[in-house]
């Protein structure tokens, strides 16, 4: 992400670092996604003007919040794989980047300078998962209200084969605390997490067979069903839910056209 997609990610970076500002798909098809989210979740699209390259902001009404492109033909060469990607807010990345390799993990992109926007870097955490971190500048506008359709509102990571670990690693790095942890038999434990005091996302180890390691997403909806039908007549796959969970909500995860995981949340069926 560089030029107006990281301006868009200082805008959209919370008031207090240490928490998830932007998200974004790379995609083989960039404009096929575009398409097929505004359909589903009704995002709508505003070209960033990246000098050579198609970059597109997708907004929840007026607000910026995620942002598609096609992958570069580099980076299938090299294995890389379409997918959602999460970005955290840091308040110093320099010393972040530090304390992630410290942690045992791994930095894929040392942090660049975006002139008079800010700072990115990218990462892999011990147990696998990719992530971002940014640190911008400039003022950061009201935030929609938790639970507007079209921002996202739970993060999920997948852990290879230790949670803990990986919650002990992110809790070094931006000061996570443990919530509520939920026993689910066999399944082991899905632990809440909070940032700055707030539930913000759940840990566990991924199912053998499953996705991951991982970042899921979960994107607020208005009602669950009606995004599924819009979602599986686009062509998505469902490959978990409906499901009622606590805090009396109901989630889904999808696979998109392009094969990419994704998943929503609604207040009701």
């Amino acid at each position: 992400m560089a030029g107006s997609a990281q301006k868009a990610a200082v805008e959209q970076q919370t008031a207090k670092a240490n928490n998830f500002c932007w998200y974004e798909l790379m995609a083989t098809d960039g404009p096929a996604a575009e398409a097929f989210y505004s359909h589903v979740v009704g995002w709508k699209t505003e070209d960033a003007g990246m000098p050579g390259m198609k970059y597109t902001l997708l907004k929840a009404g007026d607000t910026r919040v995620a942002g598609c492109m096609t992958m570069p033909s580099q980076g299938c060469v090299e294995g890389a794989k379409p997918g959602w990607i999460g970005h955290v807010g840091v308040a110093d990345i320099d010393a972040t980047v530090k304390r992630v390799t410290a942690e045992g993990g791994a930095i894929l992109r040392e942090p660049t300078d975006i002139p008079n926007v800010g700072r990115f870097a990218i990462a892999r955490d011990p147990q696998g998962a990719i992530f971002f971190m940014f640190q911008g500048n400039g003022p950061m506008p009201p935030q929609p209200a938790p639970g507007t359709p079209g921002t996202v509102g739970w993060h999920e990571l997948y852990a290879n084969d230790d949670w803990e670990k990986a919650f002990a690693f992110y809790s070094k790095l931006f000061g996570w605390t443990k919530s509520t942890a939920m026993p689910m038999g066999e399944m082991g434990t899905y632990q809440l997490f909070a940032a700055n005091g707030v539930d913000i996302g759940g840990m566990m180890n991924k199912m053998p067979g499953g996705p991951g390691p991982m970042w899921n997403f979960y994107i607020n909806v208005e009602s669950l069903d009606a995004a599924v039908t819009r979602a599986t007549e686009k062509g998505a796959t469902v490959i978990h839910g409906p499901s009622e969970v606590p805090g009396q909500a109901w989630i889904v995860q999808c696979l998109d056209p392009q094969g990419v995981m994704f998943s929503m949340v609604a207040p009701k069926r």
